[in-house]
């Protein structure tokens, strides 16, 4: 009797849906870790010539949901997409989570309809709510840097709190970054509130979108 070869496993391709967004993050991270990627840019790179998935699993990066979606629009590629990801394993970060959600508010928009969450796109403010802030915590180390971003979330009201930021020592300080540009020093900064900004934060340039 002779012995079978062991049976040669596939190693794995991922795509990465590089239309806009931090797909190149995404990338140079797997490349990191041995792991084959494809930059998925049009939809004919979805299927093989006989219809199956060309790729063993996708990922969605973060950056412009609807930036995405005027991409998606074009020449069948939303729908084909669709139907990838209902047959491959799909990661979604950021923009990526509210493509996959089947149900998108504030504001409501299309979607790949293909995780079964709520998802609320703009749920820690606007793009101008966004901003970098340095400022003393009462964590050891000295000022640490605060990145504040607009992000989605699901609304499940176990999960997350409707304030973030945290509501400050000031009585007329909002409890959401929605109602001001800046948001407000966190009540777990060691300064409060009412000291002046120039002591306990440097506004720095926006981030990019997520």
């Amino acid at each position: 009797m002779t012995r079978q070869p062991a049976p040669k496993h596939h190693a794995p391709t991922l795509g990465i849906l590089a239309l806009q967004g931090a797909y190149e993050a995404h990338a140079k991270t797997l490349a990191t870790l041995g792991i084959a990627t494809r930059l998925i840019r049009t939809p004919d790179q979805l299927f093989t010539p006989d219809g199956h998935s060309s790729i063993d699993g996708l990922i969605i990066p973060g950056g412009e949901s609807t930036t995405m979606l005027k991409f998606l629009e074009r020449n069948g590629f939303l729908d084909s997409l669709t139907t990838l990801v209902r047959t491959i394993p799909t990661f979604g970060t950021c923009a990526g989570a509210i493509l996959l959600a089947n149900d998108v508010q504030n504001p409501a928009q299309i979607s790949l309809a293909a995780l079964d969450i709520t998802i609320e796109r703009n749920a820690y403010g606007r793009q101008l709510d966004s901003t970098i802030l340095t400022a003393p915590t009462k964590l050891p180390g000295g000022p640490l840097e605060m990145v504040f971003i607009r992000a989605p979330a699901s609304p499940a009201p176990a999960l997350r709190s409707k304030s973030w930021p945290p509501a400050t020592t000031s009585p007329s300080s909002s409890a959401r970054v929605t109602s001001s540009p800046q948001p407000s020093t966190p009540s777990w900064a060691t300064t409060p509130a009412s000291t002046s900004s120039s002591s306990t934060s440097s506004p720095r340039p926006r981030p990019k979108p997520s």
